[in-house]
């Protein structure tokens, strides 16, 4: 591990002696304690996956098994439960717990190789499982309690002024935005320095010196009236920030703003290094060639990410949603009334994301089975029980216009389509579809129709 720049939490009593900052950064300070009774449950599983490993160095590929995986669910779930109440836009939400699980697959893979080495005994020789275990103990109760009660307290705050940070751009410049620490003797210098700092929410201020901007920071930002307060002149602002973060030794992990990044987590934090903070990682870039170990963890990770998925119950059945999918985007509920109809009926029912240009592994991680068909480089919108469907919604208010607008557009992603009820018969739409097979020679295999009150048949090639 090259950890050059990598400015951790603590690693062991050694660091915590050594850092007369790790107390601060590891005592509640909002008095929460997160649930991490199934994280360290499942570190027993996951150190048997590692006992299981061979070879000199640790495999990247492991972050892939499925007691690590699972593991990383598991942490990932206790960092989201902490915002779990906050409200926010569905779409936040999504991209915070997207944030929790990259951050949660860095963190598993330090402690991956934080144990590797004591697989082997003084003498070089494999340790007995027993031993192992007793040995990587102290790894689980640093890193699955210590430093996550630390790391739920701030996914708490962050994510609480990511929802913040969504009400404020509701109303734009109409207010001020105005820094406010909490105002007791338990406040840091540091950030007594930010404390009172007034600008618009537009105002460059923000992207650096929003909270929070350390462990257990108990700052906020509120909006206050134009007409009672007077900003702070910009660069006087910028220079009080830089002054107050000049000696917090974590202030380059802090940053960011979590509303405007939509991250519970900055980029650059414990388990990275420092040029993770300027990495695209949110474009999902897989043509990077990595450079180092971390990187290609965090390559690999989002690798993993990709192929997670939400899974909803629909009474004995299931619909798996592809965590790409915006739940914002307009056709959402659409493809969710239909994916739960036809699970309903006792289909296997995926929602795919739509992509535009996508690495090859990314395409191939939904759309793989179209390789070598016409549909090659399509995104058809679900798969039902193996089969391509897609749907369209109306593109005109004229009813015969909007219905060849959505026979046109669906079926060049797929030979079924699911498509909006037009204001047209029964049989003017399967004379239509029937001019279009024998006249046109066009591919048609199901026609179904949507309207709010459900899904109905309307076509099916005999």
């Amino acid at each position: 591990m090259q950890a050059a720049d990598l400015d951790r939490f603590a690693l062991g009593d050694k660091f915590n002696k050594a850092n007369p900052l790790a107390d601060s950064i590891f005592k509640m300070g909002s008095g929460q304690v997160a649930n991490t009774s199934a994280v360290e449950q499942q570190f027993g599983d996951m150190m048997t996956a590692l006992y299981k490993e061979s070879g000199s160095s640790l495999r990247i590929e492991i972050l892939k098994n499925s007691e690590v995986s699972k593991f990383i669910d598991d942490h990932a779930r206790v960092l989201d439960n902490s915002f779990e109440f906050t409200k926010m836009s569905d779409l936040m939400r999504q991209r915070l717990k997207e944030s929790d699980w990259m951050f949660s697959g860095m963190k598993t893979f330090h402690e991956l190789n934080e144990a590797f080495p004591s697989l082997l005994d003084e003498k070089g020789e494999r340790k007995s499982f027993e031993r192992f275990l007793n040995d990587v103990l102290k790894i689980d109760s640093t890193y699955n309690r210590n430093y996550l009660n630390a790391e739920y307290n701030f996914a708490q705050a962050s994510a609480g002024m990511a929802a913040k940070w969504e009400d404020f751009l509701d109303d734009g410049d109409d207010y001020y935005l105005q820094y406010r620490t909490a105002g007791d003797s338990n406040v840091r210098p540091e950030h007594a320095e930010l404390n009172g700092i007034t600008l618009p929410a537009s105002d460059k201020f923000w992207d650096t010196y929003f909270p929070p901007n350390g462990w257990n920071c108990r700052c906020t930002v509120v909006q206050v009236r134009k007409d009672k307060y007077t900003p702070t002149p910009h660069d006087q602002a910028m220079s009080r920030g830089s002054r107050a973060m000049a000696n917090e030794k974590t202030s380059k992990m802090f940053a960011f703003n979590p509303g405007k990044q939509q991250k519970v987590f900055p980029d650059y934090n414990p388990y990275t290094i420092s040029k993770c903070a300027t990495c695209d990682k949110a474009k999902l870039n897989l043509t990077f060639i990595p450079d180092n170990q971390v990187c290609e963890a965090c390559e690999f990770a989002k690798k993993c990410f990709i192929g997670k998925e939400e899974i909803i119950k629909v009474r004995n059945d299931t619909v798996k949603i592809s965590k790409l999918i915006n739940p914002e985007s307009s056709d959402y509920k659409k493809l969710k009334q239909i994916a739960e109809h036809f699970a309903s009926l006792g289909a296997e029912v995926e929602m795919t994301p739509k992509m535009s240009r996508p690495a090859a592994f990314v395409y191939d991680c939904y759309y793989k089975d179209l390789r070598g068909t016409k549909y090659e480089g399509k995104c058809p919108d679900l798969r039902i029980d193996g089969i391509w469907y897609e749907h369209e919604g109306f593109t005109t208010k004229n009813p015969v216009n909007a219905f060849n607008n959505m026979l046109n557009h669906g079926l060049k992603q797929s030979s079924r389509i699911i498509i909006d009820q037009p204001e047209l018969t029964d049989a003017f739409m399967k004379k239509a579809i029937g001019r279009r097979i024998y006249t046109s020679g066009q591919v048609i295999d199901e026609v179904w129709i949507r309207s709010d009150s459900g899904i109905r048949f309307l076509y099916k090639k005999s």
